[in-house]
């Protein structure tokens, strides 16, 4: 099994590719060690040594805001050295292999790569292929996988929620060209939550989401009774191939959560967004912007959380290249 990968002898993560294969103490672990990182903002000193003569590449084919720069950020806390490999200008695009940059990308002692690509598989591919004190973490890869994300959302649960076990949680849009709800599926029923729900129209759903673990609704309204964790997510346009969809109006009055339509939640329901925001579209700006929104604070813990990760496989190399 592929996702067996990530794993090193010891049952130890060596690179992050996907949720799937990972225990519920793998999780947890990520998101304890988290907690501790999430407490630095507030101090004078932000930054920790523990990545100290390391080397991270952000190795981007796909264009990203938040995360590369949460990524690398969350390095140069850790007092890693950051390389942003800049693919539009880069060899690659002048017909170099994936693999020949890579060799050349470990000539220059990387320690670890984080990569996101179009293509579903890629990560997995890099990793099989990374010389053997190399560690991979997939920061998206076409709709498979990001489990950074889904790890950062579960943080941001447990944060305001905190136990797993009685919650209900909706999923709300576009699944079926969703990367980052695959990765959350599989993290919320890992962690033990009472039911996930997934809500969109049959053209947005996975024809194999009954098999994930998920209860199915087509109307909004319904799908929102009584949930304590809604996460809404955006029209992936770009990963949509014909027409699936009317118009953004009409999808909006149909998925778009308003603040009539949150009512249907629990009251203290919390109300979250992977980013980026198309307003009006699948949420209105005065439910992203309020009370019960924790959107920002997703952007926040995704530092921390990725920290985590990094610290937690480079960790368990110890100092093996040293």
């Amino acid at each position: 099994m592929r996702e067996n990968l990530q794993l090193n002898e010891a049952g130890e993560l060596r690179h992050l590719l996907s949720i799937e294969g990972l225990k519920r103490e793998h999780l947890e672990r990520i998101l304890d060690i988290a907690e501790s990182f999430a407490v630095l903002p507030g101090r004078q000193v932000k930054k920790v040594p523990l990545l100290r003569g390391r080397i991270v590449t952000n190795l981007f084919f796909e264009n990203s805001t938040r995360t590369r720069t949460t990524f690398e950020l969350a390095a140069k806390l850790l007092s890693a050295d950051v390389i942003n490999f800049n693919v539009s200008v880069s060899a690659t695009s002048k017909g170099e292999t994936l693999l020949d940059t890579l060799r050349n990308l470990e000539a220059m002692h990387s320690d670890l790569f984080v990569v996101r690509h179009q293509h579903s598989g890629a990560a997995h591919f890099i990793a099989r292929h990374v010389a053997p004190g190399v560690s991979v973490i997939n920061a998206g890869d076409g709709w498979h996988a990001h489990p950074t994300q889904a790890l950062l959302d579960m943080f941001t649960i447990r944060r305001h929620k905190g136990d797993f076990t009685p919650l209900r949680v909706a999923i709300v849009g576009d699944i079926q060209h969703s990367r980052v709800a695959r990765s959350q599926i599989m993290a919320l029923n890992t962690l033990g939550v009472t039911e996930v729900r997934i809500i969109g129209p049959c053209t947005l759903l996975p024809a194999e989401a009954r098999s994930l673990g998920v209860h199915l609704y087509h109307d909004l309204e319904s799908g929102l009774e009584e949930v304590d964790v809604i996460i809404m997510l955006r029209l992936q346009r770009e990963r949509m191939e014909g027409a699936l969809l009317p118009s953004a109006h009409e999808y909006f009055q149909l998925y778009g959560l308003t603040e009539a339509r949150l009512k249907r939640a629990r009251p203290d329901a919390i109300v979250m967004h992977p980013g980026p925001i198309n307003r009006g579209v699948e949420i209105a700006s005065e439910v992203a912007d309020g009370p019960r929104s924790v959107i920002l604070q997703q952007v926040s813990y995704g530092i921390a959380v990725r920290m985590a990760v990094m610290s937690l496989i480079l960790g368990a190399r110890g100092g093996e290249n040293e």
